[in-house]
């Protein structure tokens, strides 16, 4: 089964208190999730995330097709970092490491995804085809969210 990894690091002019706040709270993964995916939170979610703590979503996958997603918050480190494991979706597996290292000019956000894909060889084409552009969009979607979220701006109609 071969695995396949994301990696993604992105400087937030904030600080780690605030960035750590809006991570640990599963209601603002609609707001890291482009509005095609059309993200649906099934089951209460308090925040702040705790190690244990199951999170059921569902998501457009394609059109006409949505799926379930069961994550487990699998290691927790409050204000450093925590991982989520898909423990049942549309991979085979999915393993989403999000760390938070505190800078003096803010905080580095670093994405690490180690993921597998069904279906043998057949997986493996859609992935060349389809899924690796897919995850590539989706983060590219999730770094313009976080830049408007932590920008002067963004900070300020927040408060």
């Amino acid at each position: 089964m071969p695995h396949h990894r994301l990696h993604r690091e992105q400087l937030l002019p904030a600080d780690l208190d605030e960035v750590w706040a809006f991570f640990a709270d599963p209601a603002n993964l609609d707001a890291l999730t482009p509005p095609e995916m059309r993200f649906e939170m099934r089951s209460p979610a308090p925040a702040p995330v705790t190690a244990g703590q199951r999170l059921r979503y569902r998501i457009r996958l394609l059109p006409g097709v949505r799926v379930g997603w069961l994550s487990e918050i699998t290691e927790l480190e409050p204000g450093r970092r925590f991982v989520d494991v898909q423990r049942a979706g549309p991979y085979r597996s999915w393993r989403h490491e999000h760390r938070f290292e505190e800078r003096s000019d803010g905080v580095l956000v670093v994405d690490e995804v180690d993921y597998a894909l069904p279906f043998g060889p057949l997986g493996e084409l859609v992935h060349r085809l389809d899924v690796r552009k897919r995850l590539e969009r989706i983060f590219d979607f999730r770094e313009r969210a976080m830049a408007a979220r932590f920008s002067r701006e963004g900070r300020e109609k927040d408060a």
